[in-house]
């Protein structure tokens, strides 16, 4: 649905009743799963070794989140999925690519001079 455009493979025909019905109770927890999770850790950090602890991880956090990389390269944030615990997970993307990255090359020079303000692309 990106486009605009109902995915029928992946969501089923559309109609009426399923926007008007609401989703499965599940779908609600399965959605805030992970975030659910972070609070449980950070809750069993502040048990164990003290408030700071979840504080720190929080602001390591915020800090690898930050994109420090050349604009035409592909994002890969080891740091944030180490911090995360997901870095023991192979998602999808990590096999058959991101769809979300261009095929295209840009001329890096370019790019950064535009991320800079000195050009455009």
């Amino acid at each position: 649905t990106e486009f605009g455009v109902h995915d029928t493979l992946r969501h089923g025909l559309r109609s009426v009743r399923s926007e008007v019905v609401p989703s499965h109770p599940l779908e609600k927890v399965l959605d805030q799963w992970d975030d659910t999770q972070e609070q449980l850790r950070y809750s069993m950090h502040r048990r164990a070794f003290g408030s700071h602890l979840p504080i720190r991880l929080q602001m390591e956090k915020a800090l690898v989140s930050q994109v420090r990389r050349i604009p035409v390269l592909p994002v890969s944030n080891v740091g944030l999925d180490i911090l995360t615990g997901r870095d023991g997970h192979i998602e999808f993307e990590d096999f058959l690519g991101d769809a979300k990255m261009p095929t295209d090359m840009i001329d890096p020079h370019a790019a950064m001079e535009h991320s800079l303000g000195m050009g455009t692309l």
